[in-house]
């Protein structure tokens, strides 16, 4: 008798469930195999995966666009204005989070934050008339990443407006960010009152001037450095970026006292930095799409280049595919709410921030940040375990960017959208939750998933470019 047959057998159970207990019923050992087919089942879109896997030009395409990505070197060169900064941007247009949406669809916080700019930009002198201009036809919206931009939550960035200004210094393309407001009544969820303008005025007159008489000082600063040490540190550098603001300080503080700007003026930018702890994360937002906009553009590339968020729909953008948005509904998040708010109060996911994701830092380096789970739920486990799960539908690890708690191996970095409809492992996020009515403000934050129908979306379409 062959010995196999007398020897324990352990099964590997693939699928179905019950075949497993109808086995351990018979006191046999049987591993369950988590497994499904790819894009869920969709044929159409598993035959359009098919024809990519292995497929020469996609490889080659792939290992190019990797290659730009990670040779990236973001660095911060200064601050402008907006509208005299930005490609392409109109003397009245303003400019939102996540894809290209109409007023009359977009969600609460994002229209308050609009009424709130034009406000600021003195397009109109109350709300009421504000909202009326807005839903005139007579401005333009376009997204943030239209214009070589992101911003947080709402997005919105209108012309008079100060932006960083970022360059890639390894492929010269640039990115722009707006500066963060700080804490409280903010434009970024929709608060439009007299407070909010009046800082953002401040913001205009006093902080970015100041900054940019201590960057004139200092010289161009490089940002992935000060992010990898941020890394280091405790932050994740999306939702918890206290060192990299930390950091941050420490090098702009000398080059501000030797910039013979106004000691006043010194002492009120240096507190409010100091007060906003994601004072850097608009900062980390620009450096992440220099970073990726490197690597967009190259043809047959399924490298994943943006994921964004209106409050509405949910966003994606493929290397090889050109301009071309996926969408699918953005989803409400399921975290931890402030004490008086539940998911009812909740706008639909919001912002571009999940760039930072897309770059692989964020919630693809929570291993990096296990307190976070403190703001966004779950366990120090979970947070290491989000990290090593995308380990399995990126391209490689971006060496630049370590973890110690994974014997600082570098972060899983390039969404391939393939990995995603193959394996159904779909993109970790970790995110602030805005209240859907326009004003309220930040009510939780919590961990969320891209939408796989942005993956099967994008995958379809470029087998077909593939093809043709």
């Amino acid at each position: 008798m062959n010995p196999l047959l007398s020897a324990p057998l352990s099964v590997l159970n693939v699928g179905v469930g019950s075949f497993a207990d109808a086995i351990a019923s018979q006191g046999g050992t049987a591993t369950r195999i988590d497994w499904t087919p790819p894009a869920q089942g969709d044929r159409a879109a598993g035959m359009a995966l098919a024809r990519l896997v292995n497929h020469p030009r996609i490889e080659a395409a792939n290992a190019k666009a990797y290659r730009k990505l990670v040779a990236a070197q973001p660095r911060l060169i200064g601050i402008g204005v907006a509208g005299k900064t930005l490609p392409g941007i109109g003397r009245r247009m303003i400019l939102h989070a996540g894809p290209p949406i109409a007023w009359a669809r977009m969600c609460g916080p994002m229209q308050g934050a609009i009424i709130g700019a034009i406000l600021f930009e003195g397009w109109a002198t109350s709300a009421a008339k504000a909202r009326a201009l807005a839903a005139s036809g007579k401005i333009g919206f376009a997204p943030c990443h239209h214009h070589g931009a992101v911003g947080p939550m709402a997005g919105i960035i209108s012309p008079s407006m100060p932006v960083w200004a970022i360059e890639n210094a390894a492929g010269g393309n640039r990115t722009y960010s707006n500066l963060n407001e700080g804490l409280g009544k903010v434009l970024r969820f929709g608060a439009n009152g007299a407070e909010v303008i009046e800082r953002l005025r401040w913001m205009r007159t006093v902080l970015a001037p100041t900054l940019q008489a201590g960057l004139a000082r200092l010289g161009p600063v490089e940002l992935k450095p000060l992010m990898a040490q941020a890394l280091h540190m405790g932050d994740e550098v999306h939702n918890r970026n206290a060192a990299a603001t930390s950091l941050l300080i420490k090098k702009l503080a000398p080059a501000l006292l030797k910039s013979g700007a106004a000691s006043a003026d010194i002492a009120a930018t240096i507190e409010f930095m100091a007060g906003t702890d994601h004072f850097f994360l608009n900062l980390s937002m620009a450096a992440c799409k220099a970073m990726l906009d490197a690597a967009h553009g190259v043809p047959y590339s399924s490298l994943v280049t943006t994921m964004a968020r209106n409050g509405v729909d949910f966003g994606i953008r493929v290397g090889g595919l050109g301009r071309r948005w996926f969408t699918a509904p953005a989803p409400v998040v399921d975290g931890l709410y402030f004490a008086g708010y539940a998911m009812a109060d909740a706008a639909a996911d919001l912002g571009d921030s999940a760039i930072t994701e897309t770059a692989g830092i964020g919630g693809f380096a929570m291993a990096a940040a296990p307190a976070i789970v403190k703001f966004v739920g779950g366990t120090a486990a979970d947070a290491l375990a989000n990290t090593v799960a995308m380990t399995h539908i990126t391209l490689g690890r971006n060496n630049a960017f370590t973890l110690p708690a994974l014997d600082f191996a570098g972060t899983p970095c390039g969404i391939d959208a393939r990995l995603v409809v193959d394996t159904g492992i779909l993109p970790v996020i970790n995110t602030g939750i805005a209240h859907k009515a326009p004003g309220v403000g930040q009510i939780g934050a919590g961990v969320t998933r891209a939408p796989l129908a942005c993956f099967t979306q994008a995958v379809t379409a470029l087998a077909a470019a593939v093809k043709g």
